[in-house]
């Protein structure tokens, strides 16, 4: 069965008490803390303010692609569990995971199966990796069965234009599940009825 979901790009404190309140809340949830592409990313000073607030269990992931020191240094203090890092290399990684303490979700964005074979160099330093696509702000999705060769010992998380009705294809894979896009409205918000399908949908789906 799927370990969980990850919901991620989320900006307003609405859509975020309803998560943390849900009957089925996700394991983890998202925020674009450098990505200023993005139209889910945070400000600093916003940022700070929303994620001031009881978790309830859920693990907070700060999102960061190639951060500086600046903004890890920035955001040290704050609610996170984990950083998630795009198009950092294992030596730096390891250097922000020692430094802040922190766990880390390593991220790769998959074409191909020589993008997914780069795991081998963070398996032993990440918490997690995530296969996303390589869309970044955009959702793309990527060939999922790419994946099949990774053993089960290594711990994994997949993104990359994934639907609500997705996850019941996932219900055999030992995967955490990460959503965005497919939970926005046609303005590119956060549609809390589509959170609540997803939810129950995994819930249903997990056997």
């Amino acid at each position: 069965m799927i370990k969980g979901l990850k919901i991620c790009g989320i900006s307003d404190l609405e859509t975020l008490k309803y998560i943390l309140k849900h009957r089925y809340p996700p394991k983890f949830i998202g925020f674009i803390c450098n990505y200023k592409k993005s139209s889910r990313y945070v400000e600093y000073d916003k940022l700070k303010k929303l994620i001031n607030i009881k978790k309830n269990g859920i693990n907070f992931v700060s999102v960061l692609v190639n951060p500086d020191d600046k903004i890890l240094e920035k955001i040290k203090k704050l609610n996170f569990d984990f950083y998630q890092l795009y198009d950092v290399n294992p030596e730096r990684t390891k250097k922000i995971k020692e430094k802040y303490n922190i766990k880390i979700i390593t991220a790769l964005t998959i074409d191909t199966h020589k993008d997914v074979e780069i795991y081998k160099d963070y398996h032993e330093i990440a918490d997690l990796i995530l296969f996303d696509g390589k869309g970044y702000e955009k959702s793309i999705g990527f060939e999922h069965k790419l994946l099949n060769s990774i053993p089960n010992s290594v711990n994994k998380m997949i993104a990359g234009n994934i639907k609500i009705e997705d996850i019941q294809y996932f219900k055999n894979k030992d995967y955490y599940i990460d959503l965005s896009g497919a939970l926005e409205n046609e303005e590119g918000k956060k549609d809390l009825k589509k959170i609540n399908r997803l939810l129950n949908f995994a819930i249903k789906n997990e056997a």
